[in-house]
């Protein structure tokens, strides 16, 4: 989770894979037999003694085949010591293997945010001007995305994510409250709050918050909180994204110690705070993306070494918070805000500092810090939120919130 570097330019454009070979047509007809030579008379006298004894030798065949019935095939007549050909059949349809299109994954950085921005007009429902600003934050940067394409290697597919959700039952959410397809209104039940009365969503996946997408990442903070201003929304601040994990949200009051120093409050904070996970009491690693594994020779991070080897946003369904929120755990980390002061409030604009929350997809094999929901992150390559140098990784993402609009 710690990692130092921060992604550099790529070294050159990446090699795509080479495509899939298709399947070679299926042979048709039968080839023919060689004639027999002609020659002498001795020739002609032998081919005849042959004609003889091959008629025998079909006549007695032809007892023995009526005999098996059935069971064997017929070859096509003999006449004269030549194989007769059966009539001409059409040859068959070339035969390819076919696999889901949205498996297939483009060999270029450019080719993979075409197709996202694709997507995400289709499935967000984005206007024009939401996507221009998007592709804008885009173009800006020479490594975000979703994982060098060079490097990366997705655990599961697009498809597989699909087949899981839909044997589930799971569906995006539609929240009235929210006003935004795949959000979900975060309240405190424990004091009576309801979804109705909530005054903030957040959404239930990592960014672009798509159903079996791959999480954006190489972001950073900076960028993360433009993306959300994009498609009208906005960074969460800490405290929302444990309210979301931990399936009640508390008062910013509650959770931020404003007189303290940022890494003495979040000292004391991690001493005092509740331990859970967004899918109940006990630490399991087995329900959520953390058993992808890290490129070899990942030195930690950068966008040349690292591949982002994640799994489909969703395609968990027990890594999933009591309020409806997935992969708070494993997939990706994720960039939030950190309020200092109570101006500082995502709510107030983007004026907090970087926090990172969650674990990753390899936490299985590299448990390297507490990943329960109210846990809070030292100063990890700290800067204000909106700096040009936030911190930017190849396991690190984000999601984004949005405040409740009142009457």
């Amino acid at each position: 989770m710690s990692c130092p570097e921060t992604p550099r330019e790529p070294a050159s454009t990446p090699r795509p894979p080479a495509p899939s070979d298709s399947l070679p047509a299926l042979s048709t007809g039968v080839r023919a037999a060689p004639a027999l030579a002609r020659g002498s008379g001795r020739v002609k006298a032998a081919s005849a003694v042959a004609a003889v004894a091959l008629g025998a030798a079909v006549a007695a065949w032809a007892a023995w085949a009526a005999w098996i019935g059935a069971l064997a095939p017929v070859p096509p007549p003999l006449v004269a010591g030549v194989l007769r050909e059966r009539a001409p059949r059409l040859a068959p349809e070339r035969v390819t293997l076919t696999v889901d299109d949205e498996d297939v994954e483009p060999g270029t950085l450019d080719e993979q945010r075409r197709r996202l921005f694709g997507r995400m007009r289709r499935e967000l429902s984005l206007s024009d001007e939401a996507m221009r600003q998007v592709e804008a934050v885009f173009a800006a940067s020479a490594v975000l995305g979703q994982g060098n394409p060079a490097l990366s290697r997705h655990p599961m597919s697009r498809s597989e994510c699909r087949r899981v959700r839909t044997l589930s039952g799971i569906e995006p959410a539609r929240e009235p409250t929210c006003g935004a397809p795949g959000m979900v209104p975060l309240f405190d039940p424990t004091r009576g709050q309801t979804a109705e009365s909530a005054g903030v969503c957040i959404d239930q996946l990592e960014f672009p918050n798509i159903p079996c997408e791959y999480p954006v990442v190489h972001v950073r903070a900076r960028e993360a909180a433009l993306l959300c201003r994009a498609v009208g929304k906005r960074i969460c601040d800490a405290h929302e994204w444990e309210g979301a994990c931990a399936g009640a949200l508390r008062e910013p009051d509650v959770e931020y110690e404003w007189e303290r120093p940022r890494n003495e409050a979040s000292w004391h904070h991690n001493l005092l705070r509740e331990r859970v996970w967004s899918y109940g009491p006990e630490k399991n690693h087995a329900l959520c993306g953390t058993e992808s594994s890290r490129t070899p020779g990942c030195p930690g991070g950068g966008w040349d070494r690292c591949g982002s080897n994640t799994y489909p946003s969703g395609a968990f369904p027990a890594c999933r918070s009591s309020l409806g929120v997935f992969d708070m755990h494993g997939n990706v980390a994720e960039h939030m805000s950190l309020p200092i002061l109570p101006g500082e409030l995502a709510r107030s604009g983007d004026k907090g500092f970087t926090e990172m929350k969650g674990s990753w997809f390899a936490f299985s094999s590299m448990d390297v810090h507490a990943d329960d929901c109210r846990w809070r992150a030292p100063d990890w390559h700290g800067t204000r939120l909106m700096s040009k140098a936030s911190h930017a990784n190849y396991h690190l993402g984000f999601r984004c919130c949005k405040d409740v609009e009142t009457p």
